[in-house]
């Protein structure tokens, strides 16, 4: 395959991925700021923390109103982490490989792009966000239903789920280091009904509370949440998922083009560090050490993949 079409399917699903994990990100924000009896400023600054886009976003805004951070994570052109900026990318990405692509996986990606223009034309109301996290959720379902219905099991269809992976791995990574770090309440409320509501919410933005509640029961517990969201394989969003898939894609990609390049030694040794680490051990080390530690080695798979297959945005 042309690294051309392979950067495109690589960069449109990391495009596609994104848009859904910001819409996650900010509803885990909002539905925090609700629960908070205190100033939503710091939730609000929290999230834009999260995403990348802080120290941007300070350059356009004084102030953390809800309003401004919403309008700005979810339709703001001039924010290249938007998810408008996002769906427009990840549809430029799919015009580029459009005959890698089968029929459906095109017309769901621009069927997502003309959904969400028409969304995110207006400012969103802030009783009328959940609706329309859950539509951009939605689309990008969508678009990944048709690939997985439609597209051959070939290095295409590596190279797509390669950056599908790389990003939920983030998304999760950094939705848990919101709550854990950036959000975690005063020592006060720890194990208060507030913080179980927290927690809540995290694994409700993941989409796992239900799965959450088959493996755990309903005991809401903070060091339970952290093991399911890292070290669960059969959790779809946690680490240990993500990375096991990551694998498999690149050893498929090594086995039809007859070589293993240095990505797959690396994905390798990422998947056994976040597998083979206890949850009592990463909090031994401390939560948010181990989550930095994870993003950084998350950059360079994605960096090193890239490089191994001269991989352009």
């Amino acid at each position: 395959m042309l690294s051309k079409t392979a950067g495109g399917l690589f960069w449109m699903f990391r495009y596609l991925e994104r848009c859904e994990n910001n819409a996650r990100l900010l509803d885990a924000g909002f539905r925090i700021a609700l629960t908070s009896s205190k100033s939503a400023t710091s939730e609000w600054k929290s999230v834009l923390s999260t995403s990348a886009s802080l120290e941007y976003y300070q350059t356009r805004y004084s102030s953390f109103e809800s309003s401004s951070v919403t309008d700005f994570i979810l339709r703001d052109p001039g924010n290249p982490s938007s998810v408008i900026s996002n769906a427009k990318q990840a549809r430029d990405n799919a015009r580029l490989v459009r005959t890698a692509l089968t029929r459906e996986v095109w017309e769901a990606t621009n069927e997502a792009w003309i959904t969400l223009k028409a969304l995110l034309d207006k400012p969103v109301p802030e009783q009328d966000l959940p609706e329309a996290l859950s539509t951009i959720r939605k689309q990008s379902a969508l678009v990944r239903g048709a690939t997985h219905g439609t597209m051959m099991r070939n290095d295409g269809f590596h190279f797509a789920r390669l950056g599908t992976f790389l990003e939920r791995a983030d998304n999760t990574a950094r939705i848990l280091d919101v709550k854990y770090y950036l959000l975690l309440p005063s020592i006060a409320q720890i194990g208060s009904s507030l913080d179980n509501a927290q927690w809540d919410t995290i694994l409700r933005s993941v989409s796992a509370q239900r799965a959450y509640c088959w493996q755990y029961g309903s005991n809401i517990h903070p060091q339970n949440i952290a093991e399911f969201l890292i070290n669960n394989v059969e959790m779809p969003r946690s680490l240990a998922f993500c990375y096991a898939n990551l694998e498999g894609h690149l050893g498929g990609i090594a086995r039809q083009y007859g070589v293993e390049k240095p990505s797959n030694e690396l994905v390798r040794s990422i998947h056994g560090s976040v597998v083979d680490t206890g949850i009592e051990q990463i909090f031994d080390l401390g939560l948010h050490e181990f989550i930095g530690r994870f993003l950084n080695a998350n950059r360079n798979l994605a960096a090193q993949i890239e490089d191994d297959y001269r991989i352009l945005r």
